[in-house]
């Protein structure tokens, strides 16, 4: 169940509205939530946008998600989080990289891509509820690592913010395939195609003399 600008509903999409309607290109644009949620978890972070009273902040961010909410954490001081109002929505998304496509024309190149922008009123958490977050996160960065660790102490756990937001709306864009030229220049006698990028772990430093996790290890294979 989701609440938004439109009322509360029960379906498997987010539904296009002012928040989240993609416009330009809009049949690249993709609603499906599951498609929304599971780029999401294979993002090891997420950009943060909010409105303040100075003007736009947008920053990087760690985050886990659990159903429909998603945690966000920082220091009990940090800006943004501080900045953050409980009845005014926050824009957090997520991108990945596919590599560039190079056309005849300049006009033309693109990048591949996958997308998604996610809308949602942040509140904040303490307590239990903030403890369990901190894990949440924890395990989305690195599955197996809260167990493996120290966890949080009295101070370190009161010098930490963290935030819930539950997502509202949300669309996704993809763009994938070879370059789309002009007719025109279709004999022209230039390169064209695809240089494919690729986001993954490829090598474990370690700092330590004892044997790395298997957890660790895992990291590679994603």
């Amino acid at each position: 169940m989701r609440t938004g600008l439109g009322g509360t509903y029960i379906l498997p999409i987010f539904i296009p509205m002012k928040f989240n309607k993609v416009k330009r290109n809009p049949t690249r644009g993709i609603y499906e939530e599951k498609w929304i949620l599971d780029l999401l978890d294979k993002s090891p972070f997420v950009h943060v946008g909010i409105s303040t009273s100075s003007g736009p902040l947008v920053i990087p961010m760690a985050f886990g998600r659990k159903g429909e909410s998603i945690y966000l954490h920082g220091a009990i001081s940090n800006h943004l989080l501080k900045s953050m109002e409980p009845d005014k929505h926050i824009c957090i998304a997520c991108t990945q990289y596919d590599g560039l496509v190079l056309a005849k024309s300049v006009f033309h190149h693109s990048m591949n891509y996958r997308s998604a922008v996610l809308f949602g009123k942040p509140r904040l958490l303490e307590g239990d509820e903030k403890m369990d977050a901190l894990e949440i996160i924890t395990e989305h960065l690195s599955p197996g690592r809260w167990e493996q660790a120290r966890q949080p102490n009295d101070q370190e756990f009161k010098a930490t913010r963290v935030i819930a937001v539950e997502i509202e709306h949300a669309s996704g864009k993809m763009r994938t395939g070879p370059p789309s030229d002009d007719e025109a220049d279709a004999e022209l006698p230039i390169w064209t195609g695809n240089v494919v990028s690729e986001t993954k772990y490829t090598a474990i430093k370690s700092d330590s003399d004892l044997q790395t996790p298997d957890s660790v290890r895992k990291l590679l294979d994603v």
